[in-house]
């Protein structure tokens, strides 16, 4: 394994399980938490616009339903440049805790709002607001959990550790499909109205406190200890993310951008596709997203610890690699029949989790520990702002303006190439000590 050594000394990580597990539980549980909360909405979507918008205009309901997901995409750089400084600042513990009261706070409210039949446009309104309250936070969320748990794995086993960050991700995102499927086969369409579309939100309250109480009952992480005891803490991690580490953040940009997009088209458009375009069945669809999602659990913490042991650039490049020459093969293989599209989808669920386990942690052992949360949050929530949530429109644009279903293909691959562009540029990090040279002295830049 090739491994970037600094003459900077790594701290002491705790190595035993008890220990590592909380660290784990503490860094996972917040993604959790928002991908149930993401997963539940976009499945409710046409409950929640019955709900919250005027009955005379169904489409217009649902596109404002979707127009407010939209919003708290949009936000989500806003609370990426607030967060992640302050986890800079403060440390990563208390951003960690900040996020989750005030993302599983927001969520649990919209659980308990009165719908547009009792309060009018106040209800929308409401509705709007709170969505706002969880896109900040969620702009905090990724920086703070990759910053801590990068900064409390050991070192030899950082990759196997961050991925784990995915998986959370991925089990969020699956429960809130799962519930959504017990109340669409277990209530009918007036309970689901009434009162059963509330109930994946107010689960988010006993998860948001679970949540608070791990994080609150953790030490932060050794590195950013290192930087209290040595007074180097920073006054301004944005302004000296952009004056001295633009290039890794854009670095960081590009592998993030090459994760984003496969994952929402192959996570969430791919059953869209299925069923417009292909003449599959909604439950085929909803069956294979399942399986890439269960694949993905299987293979991102595995995919994390190869990376530990023959480096972060040859998984990532091999998977960015294999995404940009079997992207067209993929979707053209979908057009052949069922078992064609579940091959291409399985083997692109494979490179997205190769992806997926490696990302998050070579994205930051790319920065300082001093500007580490700084740059992960912004470099993920403005790609994610700007490619992840207009996947599903722009396919479905491209699709109609040319009249060719092999669009999503060439797509991917642009993508790719900017992924392996990024990835060619950085150097190897595995087993590297995470403090680099300003975390140990920074003069005039320690705080008061």
């Amino acid at each position: 394994m090739t491994t970037t050594e600094t003459d900077h000394p790594a701290v002491d990580v705790p190595t035993d399980p008890a220990t590592l597990r909380r660290s784990v539980a503490a860094g996972a549980v917040g993604v959790f938490v928002h991908w149930f909360d993401w997963a539940a909405y976009a499945y409710l979507a046409d409950t929640v616009a019955t709900v919250f918008f005027p009955a005379e205009d169904r489409t217009t309901g649902l596109l404002a339903v979707f127009g407010v997901f939209a919003v708290s995409f949009g936000i989500r750089p806003v609370g990426a440049l607030v967060l992640g400084p302050l986890g800079d600042r403060i440390g990563r513990k208390r951003t960690l805790s900040l996020v989750i009261f005030l993302m599983s706070g927001a969520t649990l409210t919209i659980g308990l709002l009165p719908g547009y039949d009792s309060i009018g446009i106040a209800a929308p309104v409401l509705l709007v607001l709170l969505r706002l309250v969880q896109g900040f936070a969620a702009g905090g969320e990724f920086g703070s959990a990759a910053s801590f748990l990068a900064e409390s794995a050991p070192r030899r086993r950082r990759g196997f550790g961050v991925s784990w960050l995915e998986v959370g991700s991925l089990l969020g995102f699956l429960a809130g499909s799962f519930v959504f499927l017990l109340l669409s086969t277990g209530l009918d369409d007036a309970q689901l109205t009434a009162w059963g579309w509330r109930i994946p939100f107010l689960v988010a309250a006993p998860l948001g406190v679970i949540g608070v109480v791990i994080r609150n009952r953790i030490e932060d992480t050794p590195e950013y200890r290192a930087l209290e005891s040595n007074d180097t803490v920073p006054r301004s991690p944005v302004r000296e993310l952009l004056r001295s580490h633009r290039r890794q953040l854009l670095q960081a940009a590009g592998l993030m951008t090459a994760m984003h997009v496969p994952f929402y088209a192959v996570l969430t458009y791919l059953v869209t596709y299925e069923t417009d375009h292909l003449g599959q069945s909604a439950d085929s669809a909803a069956l294979l997203s399942t399986a890439i999602s269960l694949l993905g659990l299987v293979l991102v913490p595995q995919f994390g610890a190869l990376s530990d042991r023959v480096g972060r650039k040859p998984v990532f490049i091999g998977a960015t690699a294999a995404l940009l020459v079997l992207s067209t093969p993929a979707f053209w293989l979908m057009r052949t029949g069922l078992t064609g599209t579940w091959i291409a989808g399985l083997a692109l669920g494979a490179i997205l989790a190769a992806i997926l386990g490696t990302y998050a942690v070579w994205s930051a052992e790319t920065f300082p520990t001093r500007t580490r949360q700084s740059g992960l949050s912004i470099a993920y929530n403005v790609t994610a702002a700007l490619f992840a949530g207009t996947v599903p429109y722009l396919l479905t644009l491209l699709i109609s303006a040319t009249g060719s279903t092999l669009v999503p293909g060439p797509y991917l691959m642009v993508f790719a190439a900017g992924g392996l562009i990024a990835a060619l540029s950085l150097k190897e990090t595995a087993g590297s000590t995470l403090l680099h040279a300003e975390d140990v002295s920074v003069p005039g830049e320690h705080t008061p």
